[in-house]
């Protein structure tokens, strides 16, 4: 048995349900109808735990903690970030139940994880290797009752480190005698390889408009379009696009199925946008979409007012839209 193997839960136990009887079933009728649509008035908010693990103080990178923390700000789920929850070692189920278990005690959803791969490389051996850690990667989420990942193409690590890149822009040469054309089709290759896992645990993979090949809307959609499942779709970052930002990110509205959504006050580590937050949920009520809004917080100011402020702008931008 793999490693990966040991993040799976058991068998999932069936329910049987005994006959309703006839006082149930008379008090039933008196119950009112429900208000068609539902109650919610926003989107749901979540806050992705990045936005504390980035303060590299060992207390924000307790995911106890950061659950405590979401539900102090009055969030109505949380993201985790996965490598708060040790990426690519053995941890204990229980250590995992555990999160789950506080995050429901305090009802709060655990909407999202946030995972890291690479396939941009000619290496077969390393695209391999990163397949099965995403396998991986999905089987936690499955033990964890969460429906999506966020995942990556991966970059093509020509750059130093994540400051070289983002002073770059997120454009990255390819390495020495090869091309972007070279990489679309292992990772189109590689998806592949991971979707029946996905669809066999029901979670889909929302691939980030992040850096690579993931830098512009055509090169997601290319991948999108080849792939062509329901199990690979979009996680939408309403900060990776640094011009044009509300174009491109209709184009990728109509495939999203998460949404991370950045806010810089205090200015932002790497850079800082300026970005309309109504008008991109006009453009995402447009296409439909009425699910989760993950704060990532990248901004300067500290933690304890910015988070409360990111929240209510995000509150005010995302009412909920009619079906």
């Amino acid at each position: 048995m793999s490693n990966r193997r040991t993040f799976l839960a058991g068998g999932l136990a069936a329910a049987a349900m005994g006959p309703v009887s006839s006082v149930a079933q008379e008090a039933s009728s008196q119950v009112p109808p429900p208000v068609k649509g539902g109650s919610r008035s926003t989107h749901p908010i979540a806050l992705s735990t990045y936005s504390l693990w980035r303060f590299r103080n060992d207390e924000l990178r307790d995911l106890d903690r950061c659950i405590d923390l979401a539900d102090e700000f009055g969030f109505d789920g949380i993201e985790f970030l996965l490598y708060q929850i040790g990426q690519n070692e053995l941890i204990s189920r229980s250590r995992m139940m555990a999160y789950k278990r506080r995050a429901q005690r305090l009802g709060l959803t655990i909407v999202g994880l946030s995972t890291h791969q690479s396939f941009v490389t000619p290496d077969a051996e390393k695209r391999r290797f990163n397949i099965d850690r995403t396998i991986a990667q999905i089987e936690i989420a499955a033990d964890l009752g969460i429906p999506v990942i966020r995942v990556n193409t991966g970059t093509w690590g020509t750059s130093k480190d994540f400051d070289e890149l983002m002073a770059r822009r997120g454009i990255e040469p390819p390495i020495e005698g090869y091309t972007e054309e070279d990489a679309y089709p292992w990772v189109i290759e590689a998806f592949e390889a991971c979707l029946p896992t996905a669809e066999r645990l029901g979670v889909v993979l929302g691939l980030e408009n992040h850096w690579g090949l993931g830098l512009t809307p055509e090169g997601i959609l290319r991948i999108i379009n080849a792939v062509d499942s329901p199990w690979l779709q979009v996680t939408t970052d309403t900060g990776n696009f640094l011009e044009d930002p509300y174009d491109r990110l209709a184009k990728l509205a109509p495939h999203t199925v998460l949404v991370q959504a950045k806010t810089y006050f205090g200015g932002g580590q790497w850079y800082t946008l300026d970005l309309d937050y109504p008008r991109i949920g006009r453009i995402l009520a447009e296409h439909g979409y009425r699910g989760w809004i993950s704060l990532e917080f990248e901004g300067m100011e500290d933690w304890r007012t910015a988070i409360p402020k990111s929240l209510a702008l995000l509150r005010s931008s995302f009412p909920r839209q009619p079906a």
